[in-house]
């Protein structure tokens, strides 16, 4: 090989030549543990670290936070997302969690939205988004917006399908969402029925209004003063069409109440089927926690209106995937770095997705028997 040519790679390192350590006679110094006192942060470090000092006063903001002055939490996270370096991701993705956390107990949370989704767009891989998503769920909770509450279980169940808790949390939100939704189609009723008096008021007196009078002329004609069998038989209609409005909105709403118990006796099944996967491998408190939560799914499954033979095909179908061997796989996998496009192919992107894979097969099962039980009551008549 001619001097003064290389191949690639083929340097030597300067550490080859240097001169091993000399080995110290006797016993290692002892380890010290470097000791700090309570709230060390608070004291003046007198750092030239810019790192240690933006470190030293995110202390200073979770421990605001913990005692629960989320203003001055709010102020210290704030001040640290203005100075630190854009290549610190790590800290920066908590100090903008501290901030949108602070926002919520603030009551700011359209500003705790926006960091959430600002959170997620620059999550690179499923830890970060797990994070974020758990994030989401805390402030749609505190906005008790069931509707998104219900939506961010839903993508995080679809990132991690064999977590049994998001599970029991999606059941219990479905469940809530019956009585919000009851509420809501009572309101509805209430506001159409004033509606339609109000309506039937104003055609019997054109005239009516927020500041006129009525007024009768002397004379008139006699076919025109208060022609009562034409006005209660228009009235009679409008009663009778305003009762078939509110019989199909009532038919509505309790398809909706069912559909909705249907989803959450499902969810429960499968918090419950995979929690009794889990109960070989606990013990203690966490196995005591574990059949404690099982029996209460227990109490509220029976609650619901569905037949012994409902219950077991609803059993079948959502642990059609739980098979030991490849659950061990699914649960040991390690993060997933596939960067922010990737990711959102990891979650579904609506709420008609997630029911439709987990659920349309009961809901066809139960229209058939529901089905069949009508024809066996129509042969019997």
């Amino acid at each position: 090989m001619e001097s003064g040519c290389w191949w690639p790679g083929g340097e030597f390192e300067d550490s080859v030549f240097e001169e091993r350590r000399e080995r110290r006679l006797g016993p290692p110094a002892p380890y010290r543990a470097k000791c700090c006192e309570p709230q060390w942060f608070y004291e003046e470090t007198g750092s030239s670290d810019d790192v240690e000092a933006l470190t030293v006063q995110k202390f200073r903001g979770d421990l605001a936070y913990r005692r629960q002055e989320y203003q001055k939490a709010l102020q210290e996270y704030s001040s640290i997302s203005e100075k630190l370096p854009s290549t610190n991701f790590a800290v920066k993705r908590d100090v903008q969690e501290g901030q949108a956390r602070c926002l919520v107990h603030l009551g700011r949370h359209v500003e705790a939205l926006e960091i959430a989704a600002d959170l997620e767009n620059k999550a690179t891989n499923t830890d970060h988004l797990t994070t974020v998503l758990y994030l989401q769920f805390a402030i749609c909770s505190s906005l008790q917006n069931l509707e998104k509450t219900i939506f961010c279980l839903q993508k995080l169940i679809s990132l991690h399908p064999f977590n049994p808790w998001n599970w029991g949390k999606l059941a219990e939100a479905y469940l809530n969402l019956g009585p919000a939704l009851s509420a809501s189609c009572a309101s509805s009723q209430k506001q159409n029925s004033f509606t339609s008096s109000d309506k039937t008021i104003k055609s019997s007196f054109p005239h009516w209004g927020k500041h006129r009078l009525l007024c009768f002329p002397d004379t008139l004609p006699e076919n025109s003063l208060f022609p009562m069998e034409a006005s209660s038989c228009d009235n009679q209609k409008k009663e009778k069409a305003l009762k078939n409005v509110q019989i199909c909105t009532a038919e509505k709403r309790e398809a909706v109440l069912l559909e909705n118990q249907m989803k959450a006796c499902a969810s429960f099944i499968r918090t419950r089927l995979l929690l009794q996967l889990a109960q070989a491998q606990q013990a203690s408190f966490a196995l005591e926690r574990n059949l404690r939560t099982q029996q209460e799914i227990e109490d509220k499954v029976k609650g619901f209106s569905f037949k012994e033979d409902a219950l077991l095909l609803i059993a079948e179908v959502m642990g059609e995937d739980i098979i030991p061997e490849k659950l061990k796989d699914e649960v040991c996998t390690e993060v997933k770095c596939v960067g922010p496009a990737a990711l959102s192919g990891l979650v579904i992107a609506s709420s008609e997705e997630f029911e439709d894979k987990w659920f349309r097969k009961i809901r066809e099962h139960l229209h058939a028997f529901e089905n069949q039980f009508h024809t066996e009551i129509h042969i019997l008549a």
